[in-house]
């Protein structure tokens, strides 16, 4: 199968990246032709804030590129991974023009929330759930604490809404977790058309033994992270386990502050994912204190793979990921008590914590490898293809009448 993969590289290197590079690489042992283009957030700052704007609702130019691609080359499938804002939705048009199935990851909330988080001043919220058009996000300033970038942002979504592009033009989605699929499916979506597909690590990381006697957080340190309530709870718990922090984000400065008045918190900055996982195989548990309905939480299914348990907020997709007492405990989301409760359990209850190493790896197994991943992704790219030809034969069909 010949795959044309899209996306639009975020400034800050993430999960979303990493996971359409696994998904090429994967696709490539496989047997597939991937041809992956990338846009990259740093055009934004030659392009300008008002041309970025535009583009995000149509782009002419990612329409004629991709239109000239699959003209000049055969191909089954256009994935497209990441869109906004440098690519577009016109790229569903382009394909949809050359008779190209388009397959869509959906990796956050961004065709229905303005920030792709539905978080917003510290709480969970979901105003612009449902909404034909978001312009809860523009009161709030959502995208960016910009009124009129999140104009802009709020005009792709309603434009495209109206004019049924998230409908007509995608013939399939992938949810990255149930939790995700069922709030597009609340959105409005086409549940028939959403496939849910986890993220998954190949090849399968060598497990680790545990043993290092700290806790980590590896993540993007930012409001919607719980990145406060987790500093609050280590610095008031009694004796907990040490803390070591990976990550770089708006909150850092806090961060780094509370480190240097706290030698219990170690703030280490950003490091490369083959040291982050060294890390993590040495660590007691992970910490995922986030605040917002994470899609998936890439960096747990990372820790499940190297056998290490997580202690993660009890919300979204994270109330299945984790099973409470074999892969990890759960504590309540934004609440420091709840938090600082199983910090206190973890270190008088150090032995049950390592039990649960060897579950932990086995519920990355089970759900998280590359070749059951694999062949999931080429049945949705079989039934995409599917329903852009019975659509073709609906259209001959209708002619000829």
């Amino acid at each position: 199968m010949n795959i044309l993969m899209l996306h639009n590289r975020y400034l800050q290197p993430g999960g979303e990246d990493r996971s359409a590079e696994a998904d090429a690489e994967l696709l490539k042992e496989y047997g597939c032709r991937v041809e992956l283009l990338e846009e990259d957030n740093r055009r934004i700052e030659s392009l300008g804030k008002a041309r970025t704007a535009g583009r995000a609702v149509w782009s002419v130019e990612s329409f004629r590129r991709l239109q000239n691609i699959l003209r000049s080359g055969h191909f089954d499938v256009v994935h497209v991974q990441n869109f906004f804002p440098l690519w577009s939705p016109s790229v569903y048009y382009a394909a949809a023009r050359c008779g190209v199935a388009v397959v869509q990851t959906l990796h956050n909330y961004r065709l229905m929330c303005l920030n792709a988080l539905f978080f917003r001043d510290h709480h969970i919220c979901e105003d612009c759930l449902g909404g034909f058009f978001p312009w809860a996000g523009i009161v709030h300033a959502c995208y960016r604490q910009s009124r009129m970038g999140s104009a802009a942002v709020a005009a792709m979504i309603g434009w495209h809404r109206m004019i049924r592009t998230w409908y007509s033009k995608v013939d399939a989605y992938i949810a990255v977790s149930e939790f995700v699929r069922e709030k597009y499916m609340a959105g409005g979506f086409p549940p028939g058309k959403i496939a849910v597909r986890p993220n998954f690590l190949h090849p399968s990381p060598v497990p680790g033994s545990g043993g290092g006697g700290f806790c980590l957080f590896v993540g993007r340190l930012s409001p919607e992270k719980g990145i406060a309530v987790m500093l609050e709870a280590w610095r008031t718990a009694h004796n907990p386990l040490p803390l070591k922090i990976v990550g770089d984000g708006p909150l850092r400065e806090l961060v780094s502050a509370t480190a240097r008045n706290n030698p219990g918190i170690e703030y280490l900055g950003s490091k490369a994912p083959g040291e982050v996982l060294d890390m993590m195989r040495a660590a007691e548990s992970l910490i995922f204190p986030s605040a917002s309905p994470e899609s998936m939480g890439r960096v747990v299914m990372e820790s499940l793979a190297v056998g290490t348990p997580v202690l993660a907020s009890r919300i979204g997709p994270l109330v299945s990921m984790i099973v409470n007492g074999k892969t990890g405990r759960h504590f309540e989301p934004s609440d420091v008590a709840s938090l600082r409760s199983e910090l206190e359990w973890c270190t008088c209850n150090l032995d049950a914590l390592r039990r649960m190493r060897s579950e932990s790896r086995r519920a990355f197994e089970a759900k998280y490898t590359g070749p059951a991943n694999a062949e999931l992704l080429l049945a949705i790219y079989r039934t995409a293809r599917e329903s852009v030809r019975k659509a073709r034969e609906r259209d001959k069909s209708g002619f000829n009448m």
